[in-house]
């Protein structure tokens, strides 16, 4: 275990071992049942509430205005919007995981809003990433997770993997988002347009990005619904609704591209 800026990040070492000569590596379920243990003896984890705290520039985009307990969330291509989503539970005293993710910046969840002294990363999990996520379940209050590319045509996660795990979810009244899809997501995020601010007539810094969310959920029968964030806000930290441009003011932001 070792310590990235104020984040605890578990590395999981290789599971094998040939059964001959010196003891080979500690088995998964070893392994897992110590990466509870560890958390558990840290500090209390979780929030005491169906309904978990959310940023007020995201509650019109989830079902009931909030991320609830016992339920998933998929989010499509962006790590920015995926952490906004922690920021509520984190900032209201709620632990945190991030797992799959080794890329991660601390520095940007920081400054979104991401509470370090109680965050969790295992950036490495290899084939055991389905039973870290469900490990960590057990503990924790809200877990990101970037599931592992598809190979050979197989799926991320399947139909039957998702529904144990969504069990779990309720038991355990826990918080699941993915970075990327997920079976049986109870809302799916994704950012369709975005152009970052602050750049002039050919010079300028770049201060914010503005983002349009879409949001589409289950509960809302079809129905879609979008809004307009600063993401991050104007100086790289937190999240913004954008306000409406007063008549006449200049555009200065540079649409993304590709």
């Amino acid at each position: 275990m070792t310590a990235t800026a104020a984040a605890v990040t578990f590395e999981l070492p290789e599971v094998g071992g040939d059964g001959g000569g010196p003891p080979g590596p500690r088995s998964q379920e070893e392994i897992v049942r110590e990466l509870q243990a560890r958390i558990r003896g840290m500090q209390r984890n979780r929030i005491d509430t169906r309904a978990l705290p959310t940023h007020p520039a995201l509650g019109d985009l989830l079902p009931g205005g909030a991320l609830s307990a016992g339920s998933a969330y998929a989010v499509a291509g962006s790590t920015t919007l995926a952490l906004a989503l922690l920021q509520g539970p984190s900032a209201a005293g709620a632990w945190c995981a991030v797992v799959g993710m080794p890329d991660l910046g601390t520095e940007a969840a920081a400054g979104l809003g991401v509470d370090l002294d109680r965050l969790v990363l295992v950036p490495h999990p290899g084939d055991q990433w389905l039973a870290v996520v469900a490990a960590l379940v057990d503990v924790v209050s809200i877990v990101l997770v970037r599931p592992p590319a598809p190979a050979a045509g197989v799926p991320r996660i399947g139909e039957a993997a998702a529904g144990k795990l969504a069990s779990r979810l309720r038991q355990r009244e826990a918080v699941l988002v993915s970075l990327g899809d997920w079976p049986r997501a109870d809302a799916r995020l994704a950012v369709t347009e975005s152009a970052w601010a602050g750049i002039g007539a050919g010079f300028g810094h770049l201060v914010g990005r503005q983002a349009t969310v879409r949001s589409t959920a289950a509960a809302w029968s079809g129905r879609e619904k979008s809004r307009r964030l600063w993401l991050p806000a104007p100086g790289g930290t937190g999240i913004e609704p954008v306000e409406a441009r007063p008549e006449g003011a200049a555009d200065r932001t540079l649409r993304a591209v590709g």
